[in-house]
């Protein structure tokens, strides 16, 4: 199988900066594929820095496994993964502590980690990946938000999401004392996609608008384009990241 990847990110119609950092990489010989987003929080400068280090410190670590050809054969991605985001969440906290004004600072994070068809997902916060399989979009994370929780004990129906002043606020991310990320595996199979993004994406663009715009021949670029674009011409309040993997 054969993945190909594109990505874009963009500052949306009203933010004046962006927080949000992507990135991906493909193994010479196709065997593994790597995306990475990440959504920064704790003000302009704080939160462009935090989810810097975080895909940063990401692709140092993973990216040495499909740099060296050796991922494929690493028995244990969940850990490498782990790894890779305890390093990057004491970056975080070493940032924060050597300069007070990033004291708040923190990120969320997703990353898919795709060795011979078999994808390694792993995050922290709400920024999602969704698995694009037989024609059908389903979302293979759950966000770490407190609206989630009330949504699951039954405080809230799906219906007053919208209205709950405090819906972002997260439960978990980097930058806190523990960075302990949910993981998931999923095997998957020729022809389907891989889709990352942050919640600037799922703020903007309703999930039952998505696969008109990314089903069909068309490239990754194009399909990543195409989410970004509706986001913008439905005024996105936040930044949009989009990273889009589709296996061949």
């Amino acid at each position: 199988m054969n993945p190909r990847v594109a990505g874009l990110t963009d500052v949306g119609a009203v933010r004046a900066a962006n927080q949000d950092t992507i990135d991906w990489q493909v193994s010479d010989d196709n065997r593994q594929a790597l995306l990475v987003v990440a959504d920064g929080m704790g003000g302009y400068q704080g939160g462009e820095i935090a989810s810097r280090i975080a895909v940063d410190t990401t692709m140092e670590v993973l990216g040495g496994y499909l740099a060296s050809g050796n991922g494929s054969e690493h028995d244990a991605p969940q850990d490498a993964m782990q790894a890779a985001i305890n390093l990057a969440n004491e970056r975080i906290q070493l940032r924060r502590v050597a300069d007070p004004e990033l004291a708040k600072m923190g990120t969320t994070l997703v990353i898919a980690w795709v060795i011979d068809g078999v994808a390694h997902i792993a995050h922290l916060g709400d920024s999602r990946c969704y698995l694009v399989h037989n024609g059908e979009l389903q979302c293979e994370t759950r966000d770490d938000t407190v609206v989630q929780n009330m949504l699951e004990d039954g405080s809230i129906q799906p219906d007053d999401v919208p209205h709950v002043p405090f819906r972002n606020v997260l439960t978990r991310a980097l930058g806190a004392s523990s960075a302990f990320a949910s993981y998931r595996r999923l095997v998957l199979e020729q022809g389907d996609s891989l889709l990352l993004c942050s919640d600037g994406l799922t703020g903007a663009l309703p999930e039952t608008d998505w696969l008109p715009l990314i089903s069909g021949p068309a490239s990754p670029d194009y399909k990543v384009r195409n989410l970004v674009n509706a986001s913008l011409d439905n005024q996105a309040a936040d930044n949009v990241s989009v990273v889009l993997l589709i296996l061949d």
